[in-house]
């Protein structure tokens, strides 16, 4: 070692009743130790990868040593290109750093290492080393598309393959972050092993901006996966309009930011057909629609069947339930259920409530005989989960939900309303 001994004054201070001038002090500070500036501590400091332009294998854990007999590491920055730190572990004689998290593939890390010697002295050494490139990369694709929706819109992560490990899964849901200006609590829920949703706890703010971000980019998800990039999401939330259509008092109120601003006569599904209770979410809306019979299994020619053009559709399920313009059933609207599963009411009413919802707003359902709408596989039913069953979906929990997978397949292929 070719370092320059250090000689450090004796410093005493007597303890005398002596008035100091004020910026000074009875005692020289900047002869302490820990007030020298470091010193390059290269010669005592090492680690396990190569500098330059070699590349690391990013499985293989960074290791930072101090080789001073008396010396011992104070603390280790590691930090990579996008800014993300990587964890560690220092040992409890400050010999050994070791990190406890996986370096990211394909990129550069910058390792700040202090140390102090034996006689309190502190140094210091910067390393820098790349990692290679991954093989095989997991996608993200967030949803929906940019743009402004309504307070009950989920945000969806698609992955390009699948995640079954819980320990996997936990490290892709750290990386997906969700910001919400105003701030929410919020938490991912795994629906199958490549589809997340995101929801809070209750329903976003109004006027709300949200931004989704993926910090995947590099990192190890599996033993042959890396994370790739992800394009980022940026939505808006607009008012809050909810939709609560009482299905017994054949009744639908419309409230926006909480107050009533419209009370609709309507129809519901009749015995049989009856319309789903709960909480959907807007999914859609088209003009003009055909509706058949044949689509929900009735037959062509039974007094069921039927061949329709509906106007003013805003569409709540992918199975083909909407709230739409109904002419036919004018007489039976606030007073009777006759519909197929569908709400049904005048056309005014359907054209002003088809101008005045957007895609997120909140349709809920009460009071009707059918069962409950499902949360996932036709349309947006997460409402319907109570918070503490949508924390059970996350892989950062302790007792997460059982995988949904084939039940949300069924719900998809069955034909309804």
């Amino acid at each position: 070692m070719n370092r320059t001994p250090r000689i450090r004054p004796v410093v005493s201070c007597t303890l005398l009743a002596v008035t100091l001038a004020a910026g000074t002090t009875a005692c020289g500070g900047s002869d302490h130790p820990l007030a020298e500036k470091p010193y390059d501590a290269a010669d005592e400091i090492s680690s396990n990868v190569s500098e330059g332009d070699q590349k690391v294998d990013p499985d293989k854990p960074l290791e930072v040593t101090v080789d001073d007999d008396e010396g011992r590491i104070t603390d280790v920055t590691a930090v990579d290109t996008a800014g993300r730190h990587l964890a560690g572990e220092l040992d409890a004689d400050g010999k050994r750093w070791h990190s406890t998290a996986p370096l990211a593939a394909g990129t550069r890390y910058t390792v700040r290492v202090g140390m102090e010697d034996g006689e309190g002295a502190p140094g210091s050494r910067t390393l820098s080393f790349g990692t290679t490139a991954a093989k095989k990369f997991l996608k993200v694709v967030f949803g929906p598309r940019a743009g402004t929706y309504g307070v009950g819109q989920p945000i969806t992560a698609e992955l390009s393959a699948p995640v079954r490990d819980r320990a996997s899964r936990a490290t892709v849901e750290r990386a997906l972050r969700v910001r919400s200006t105003p701030a929410v609590t919020g938490s991912w829920y795994w629906v199958d092993d490549k589809t997340l949703h995101y929801r809070p706890k209750e329903y976003w703010p109004a006027r709300a901006t949200i931004e989704v971000t993926s910090g995947l980019d590099g990192i190890r998800v599996t033993d042959t996966l890396h994370g790739a990039p992800a394009k980022a999401l940026k939505l808006t939330t607009g008012d809050r309009i909810e939709a609560i259509t009482d299905a017994a008092a054949h009744s639908m109120t419309v409230k926006r930011n909480g107050k009533v601003i419209k009370t609709i006569p309507v129809t519901t599904g009749k015995p049989g057909f009856a319309t789903r209770n709960g909480v959907k979410v807007v999914l859609g809306k088209e003009y003009r629609v055909r509706m058949r019979g044949e689509t929900i299994g009735i037959a062509a020619g039974s007094s069921d069947s039927y061949d329709l053009q509906v106007y003013y559709a805003t569409r709540v399920t992918w199975s083909g339930e909407y709230v739409h313009a109904a002419p036919w059933s004018t007489g039976s609207q606030g007073y009777a259920n006759v519909s197929h599963g569908c709400t049904g009411m005048s056309t005014g009413q359907a054209e002003w409530f088809f101008n005045t919802v957007r895609e997120g707003d909140i349709v809920e359902v009460v009071g009707s005989q059918g069962e409950t709408m499902a949360p996932f596989g036709n349309g947006y039913g997460d409402w319907n989960l109570s918070w503490a069953t949508w924390l059970k979906g996350s892989a950062l929990q302790k007792n997460p939900a059982p995988d949904r997978s084939d039940t949300i397949q069924a719900a998809r292929l069955r034909p309804e309303v």
